[in-house]
């Protein structure tokens, strides 16, 4: 809602605007989301990190899917190539079945990469801390290792950028 000052009486008056939404709806074609419920029961929970983002991924040890904030990761990942064997890479390691066991991450954060380096780190304390026998396993393919690499924050009086020069006056 505004308010619009008229020219002759002085007084304001209110201008409401009303947005009508126009569908389109394409057969065939529905863009909803598909949300997927997250397996109930005991789990095991690990916490992984990547720049800004945050991964809380639970293990569970009954047969289910792997979702993240309630989609498939299939889906989630969809963007990034080879993003299946990416956050798949600690079950791999450790050759765990991804048929025997359910995972469920909420992940939060940065950019969509991130998150997934996020999940593969969550996962893989998560494994760690289901089967500590594996943990040598996870190390060894730096799994377990938090990469520390964060945005260089930027300086005051530089022009906006991190490395940005100040520029030099004419002489």
């Amino acid at each position: 809602m505004a308010l619009r000052l008229a020219k002759k009486k002085g007084q304001a008056q209110r201008v409401v605007k009303r947005i009508t939404p126009v569908a389109v709806k394409k057969a065939g074609v529905s863009n909803e989301k598909v949300v997927i419920p997250a397996p109930s029961g005991t789990y095991v929970e690990g916490i992984g990190r990547r720049k800004v983002a945050t991964a809380r991924v639970r293990l569970f040890s009954q047969a289910g899917n792997f979702t993240v904030n309630g989609m498939l990761a299939n889906e989630y990942f969809g963007s990034i190539p080879q993003a299946a064997k990416l956050f798949t890479l600690p079950l791999t390691v450790t050759e765990t079945a991804l048929e025997s066991i359910a995972v469920s991450a909420k992940v939060s954060g940065s950019g969509i990469k991130a998150q997934l380096d996020a999940v593969v780190h969550g996962l893989a304390r998560a494994l760690d801390a289901h089967n500590p026998e594996l943990h040598t396993l996870l190390k060894q393919a730096g799994l377990l290792t938090r990469d520390d690499r964060m945005k260089e924050t930027r300086k005051i009086g530089m022009g906006g950028k991190a490395r940005r020069s100040r520029q030099s006056p004419r002489r």
